[in-house]
């Protein structure tokens, strides 16, 4: 078909309908389709470089380029390298790592991070945004936990709706990842999941649906790993019978860089836009590589001899298209922002408002007397954590480190001094970013806390600042962590410190759980994260008091690596298999994960899922139940203006299966002055009473006595109503 020429005097009904911004996309996508060759609609379907993939030249429909990561928008990379390009104006704004955002509880923070990082993304003219994670804290130690959103499956869907909005109004698609049951970076391209029905669509499907019912979102990363022995990428039963047919997907599936592994599945069973074949997600490919993609040649090669059919691939390719004509080509043209005051104060507010206090015995806020003395250990208080981790790995414009805050407040009335306490990770550069920092250190463990404990010895007060880093086995993609523990026998300088002062607050920063066996001996306990651009800036508001910690733990913190659901090698990390080509990994111990094991059948965590303390005090009193309708009463009982999060947890009737004590339903935060009250409302629903039925494959709510439980986490209940249901209900 001859393209109709522009001009200026061109009649609206003369532009072709794939440019008509009057019609409708899907009118626009089936113009586009049915002008386009079999090469050309194969040709948008695989990448022509390391992330992006080829449009249409002959009609003008443009490449797509996606762009790491969950975090900030990754520095430009070389064509066919990971390593960056070496440019000059691609410093972004980095902003909190998503366990950071997931322990705000705060769905309004959730959608101002979504939509100035959708900003940065836009101005860098990057289509898809490779992120946010959902994947489920099954163990503590995988080591993309600090990229997810924590341990539980409602608070992930609550809070991965408003990003992927935010994200969206930019036109640029939310890439949500990484579907599915993808839990640990042990072996985690040659790992199968062996999970049942029930656990998956309760604990490890919620949160992708809801991404993608209500959040809409435009793109769906697979996993590297596989799932009933097949891999994610192109997994008939999660792409083909879940993901596009029971929710009604109309986006795109993307391959992880280097996820696609067979020609014939690649084709038949759900993948859309395949990237990074042949790596493993950290080394190049070969330039000549991407005709050899599976959906490249040897696709074109099925198209022409009958082994796959014209009806899907114009499937894949008018899902391409919509996502061309949803972003890059979009009716309502954005431009975006970048690296602007706007995003630096998002970016601190959101690192703020997820910092969790976990302990106060009137440590905290910071009370200094005018010319005193702070003491501050810990290598984390000065290593900058946004370079690093993997894919998350940022070059960001400026990064504030706990020290330079801290030195930046108490100027000119408090002396801050620093002492490293331990050595761990030196290294400063990932993919040819550095930090510019000097790190080395050749003093022994002996002599590094004995210097720390001469400067803290005489201090008013002792902060160490310490826990993970983004390097190999910590929280690092690619690595699990191989214990629990602080490495670096942190713990031996936390001891040590304790000993010689009266004020020891210490600073957890990771994006991971680890175990506190020392938090008696602490005054305070806070859980930090990395937190990007202004992170050192907002952990010390918190520190100050100049923001009042509202964060609420997104997992739980056990108090060993002893006490966590997963006790064998087939759940956690796997086992080989006679006659089985890949690591075999059981889910033994089904919903019965974070909380709902400690609650139910496990021994008490250290700190729970939903903890978190306030300066101020709060005060949950029962007001009404009316049917579906229950309301508490939450008043501001200290002197401070703060923020709580009304947490609502259902305790299941008794039913035919094995059902955790309780699961959270609902929340709301809730900022008071002091004084003020407010009432709040949840209103429930059959959903939040059901289990899923893997027989019927349905949710049933089963009929009998439930309790709708409120409180301020899932150890802490302060209010409960009974609630009944006459008869079972299929959902």
């Amino acid at each position: 078909m001859a393209l109709t020429v522009l001009s200026c005097g061109s009649r609206n009904e003369d532009i072709p309908v794939y440019l008509d911004k009057t019609k409708d996309i899907e009118a626009r996508v089936q113009d586009a389709l049915s002008r386009m060759t079999t090469e050309e609609k194969v040709a948008i379907l695989h990448a022509q470089s390391k992330f992006s993939s080829a449009g249409v030249p002959r009609l003008g429909i443009p490449e797509v380029w996606c762009t790491d990561g969950p975090h900030g928008i990754r520095p430009e990379v070389l064509w066919d390298e990971w390593d960056q390009a070496g440019w000059t104006n691609d410093s972004c704004t980095a902003f909190p790592a998503l366990s950071c955002l997931a322990a705000t509880w705060d769905r309004e923070m959730s959608l101002l991070y979504g939509r100035c990082i959708g900003e940065e993304a836009r101005y860098r003219k990057k289509d898809v945004l490779l992120g946010p994670g959902v994947n489920i804290c099954r163990t503590p130690l995988n080591g993309r936990n600090f990229e997810y959103m924590g341990e539980d499956p409602y608070l992930a869907g609550e809070m991965v709706v408003p990003y992927v909005k935010g994200v969206q109004e930019n036109n640029v698609a939310a890439c949500v990842k990484h579907f599915a049951v993808n839990n640990q970076e042990t072996l985690r391209t040659g790992t199968n999941s062996n999970v049942d029905d029930r656990t998956l669509y309760e604990i490890y499907l919620p949160a992708f649906k809801a991404a993608v019912q209500k959040g809409g979102a435009w793109a769906i990363m697979g996993s590297y790993n596989l799932y009933n022995g097949q891999f994610n990428c192109h997994n008939k039963k999660l792409l083909q019978d879940i993901l596009k047919g029971e929710w009604g997907f109309d986006g795109v599936v993307v391959s992880d860089w280097g996820g696609a592994r067979d020609d014939d599945e690649a084709a038949a069973y759900g993948l859309d836009m395949e990237y990074g074949t042949w790596t493993n997600g950290l080394t190049g490919a070969a330039s000549d590589g991407y005709s050899n993609y599976h959906l490249a040649r040897p696709y074109l090669e099925r198209l022409r001899d009958g082994r796959a059919g014209e009806e899907g691939l114009n499937d894949k390719a008018s899902r391409v298209l919509r996502l061309i004509f949803r972003t890059n080509m979009n009716a309502e043209t954005k431009w975006g922002r970048f690296t602007c005051p706007e995003h630096y104060q998002a970016a601190r507010d959101i690192a703020a408002a997820g910092t969790v206090l976990l302990k106060n015995e009137g440590a905290l806020p910071l009370r200094v007397p005018q010319g005193g003395k702070i003491a501050v250990i810990g290598e984390n208080a000065v290593k900058k954590m946004v370079v690093g981790g993997g894919s998350s790995n940022l070059k960001t414009r400026y990064e504030i480190n706990p020290l330079e805050a801290l030195e930046e407040a108490f100027a000119g009335k408090a002396g801050v001094v620093w002492e490293r306490g331990y050595v761990g990770d030196i290294s400063t550069s990932y993919n040819l970013v550095d930090t510019g920092q000097d790190l080395s250190d050749d003093r022994s463990p002996e002599t590094l806390i004995a210097d720390a404990v001469a400067v803290a010895r005489d201090a008013d007060c002792v902060i160490f600042i310490g826990g993970l880093n983004k390097s190999s086995g910590q929280d690092n993609e690619g690595t699990d962590r191989k214990s629990l523990e602080m490495p670096y026998a942190q713990q031996d300088v936390i001891e040590a410190l304790a000993a010689v002062t009266p004020k020891l607050i210490v600073v957890n920063i990771s994006g991971s759980p680890v175990s506190m066996p020392w938090a008696g001996k602490a005054d305070a306990i806070v859980q930090g994260w990395y937190g990007g651009t202004e992170s050192g800036h907002a952990l010390v508001d918190v520190l100050t008091g100049a923001v009042n910690p509202s964060g609420k733990l997104p997992f739980t913190i056990p108090c060993s690596l002893e006490d966590i659901p997963l006790k064998t090698a087939r759940q956690y990390p796997g086992i080989r298999e006679e006659g089985k080509q890949y690591m075999q990994e059981y889910y033994d111990e089904g919903v019965f994960i974070g909380y709902r094991w400690y609650d139910t059948k496990g021994p008490g965590p250290q700190f729970a899922f939903g903890h978190g303390l306030s300066y101020t005090t709060f005060e949950i009193a029962p007001v009404k139940a009316s049917g579906r309708d229950f309301a508490v009463k939450v008043t501001n009982t200290g002197e401070r203006e703060g923020a709580e999060v009304v947490q609502m947890y259902i305790a299941p009737a008794e039913c035919p299966v094995e059902r955790p004590a309780k699961e959270l339903k609902g929340f709301e935060k809730v900022r008071l002055a002091p004084g003020e009250s407010r009432t709040v409302h949840f209103k429930v629903s059959d959903e939040d009473l059901a289990y899923f039925d893997a027989d019927k494959h349905c949710w049933v709510a089963y009929k009998g006595d439930y309790q709708v439980l409120v409180g301020v986490s899932s150890d802490d209940v302060r209010a409960s109503f009974p609630l009944s249901l006459s008869k079972t209900v299929e959902i």
